[in-house]
């Protein structure tokens, strides 16, 4: 399978499999954002790696990937059935902790800002009026 059509499919399924993730009924996925970032398929259409941002959960994002570790079997059936694919993927869920390390940077930035603009306002000459 060409490059172009491995890329338009691993795209309808990720909209397929966000989909499906929305009507699980499990426990562990409520609560927080959870959102597919990225699925790498094998060019046999073996494996695909799932990779999902979990924020604003206490628990952390574990339970969440457990989760639908555990549902992988189900989301492979609703997938196959949904595209008329003869074979679905494994589709392995993996974390995707991108969306959590960018949070940190624009915080990181933020605070740097902040202490840049007290830098600045110090070392601005003051204007006095006549």
């Amino acid at each position: 399978m060409s490059q172009k059509n491995m890329g338009r499919l691993a795209q309808d399924m990720k909209r397929e499999i966000i989909a499906i993730i929305g009507r699980l009924k499990d426990p562990r996925l409520e609560g927080g954002l959870l959102t597919v970032t990225r699925l790498d398929v094998t060019p046999d259409l073996d494996v695909a790696k799932v990779y999902v941002s979990v924020m604003g959960r206490e628990d952390g994002p574990k339970p969440a990937i457990e989760a639908l570790n555990r549902a992988a079997g189900h989301v492979r059936t609703e997938v196959s059935k949904k595209m008329h694919i003869r074979k679905a993927p494994r589709f392995i869920f993996v974390e995707d902790d991108g969306a959590a390390y960018a949070a940190h940077i624009n915080e990181l930035l933020r605070t740097l800002n902040v202490n840049g603009d007290a830098d600045a306002e110090a070392s601005a000459p003051e204007e006095t009026e006549e």
